[in-house]
């Protein structure tokens, strides 16, 4: 390695700058998620009453907002980290095209954001349908990128054995899919709370809930270890030769 590539891991500048917001991105996703499983707990507690459940509900729903954010931003900042990193120049997207995936990512993001407040309006029923097809395209395409940087000797023309960086990739891909399975299974919540807090609580209501958020836990815990799995291969970069 040169010294120009070895100083430019060091010091405040654009690679650390986007070492930064990848763990911070890390950080709120995590640790929102938990935040949403916790509470979560709580709406499942039967011998509570509807406004106390329903207070839970909105805390949950408050809190996936950081989960949410970190989910589309992970993508553009990691694009950035490799753009920006000590490796850079080998990297093909660099100036305007980076710009353009920003621009994409924040798009993304708006989308996402009008999904998350809801409501019954053209724009938010368009942005849900958008939201979930980028999720399903982009689960898609980074889990047969990833694959392909796995299985090939030099993926993309990389000769440093870069499959740590292909798993990470799948990684992040089966965590938009896992998020994607997250909202199928919650489709019967919404209708099932609604009827608990205007007709109190029934067999079938209670039956209804926890049966939706039951359905959630396994894909929830796939998130959790995919994010951690990518953590760790971000950190020990292992079979890399780059280094």
């Amino acid at each position: 390695m040169t010294g120009a590539a070895m100083e430019a891991v060091h010091g405040f500048n654009g690679h650390s700058l986007a070492v930064l917001l990848h763990v911070v991105l890390f950080a709120y996703w995590l640790g929102g998620d938990v935040g949403v499983y916790y509470a979560s707990r709580y709406i499942l507690k039967s011998d509570l009453g509807p406004e106390a459940r329903a207070v839970s509900t909105k805390i949950m729903h408050g809190v996936d907002i950081a989960p949410r954010i970190s989910l589309v931003l992970f993508l553009p900042s990691g694009i950035t980290l490799m753009a920006w990193g000590p490796l850079g120049d080998e990297f093909f997207v660099h100036g305007w095209l980076l710009a353009l995936v920003w621009v994409a990512g924040l798009a993304w993001l708006t989308v996402s954001l009008i999904d998350y407040r809801g409501g019954d309006t053209p724009l938010a029923r368009f942005s849900q349908r958008a939201d979930l097809a980028v999720r399903y395209a982009l689960s898609a395409g980074l889990v047969g990128a990833g694959a392909y940087a796995l299985l090939a000797a030099e993926p993309f023309g990389v000769d440093t054995n870069p499959k740590w960086l292909g798993a990470k990739v799948v990684a992040y891909g089966l965590c938009i899919f896992s998020g994607v399975m997250i909202r199928r299974q919650l489709l019967p919540f919404g209708p099932a709370f609604g009827h608990l807090v205007t007709g109190g609580s029934t067999p079938d209501v209670e039956r209804a809930i926890l049966g939706s958020i039951r359905r959630c836990e396994p894909w929830v815990y796939a998130i959790w270890t995919l994010v951690l799995v990518a953590a760790a291969l971000g950190v020990i970069k292992p079979g890399s030769t780059a280094f």
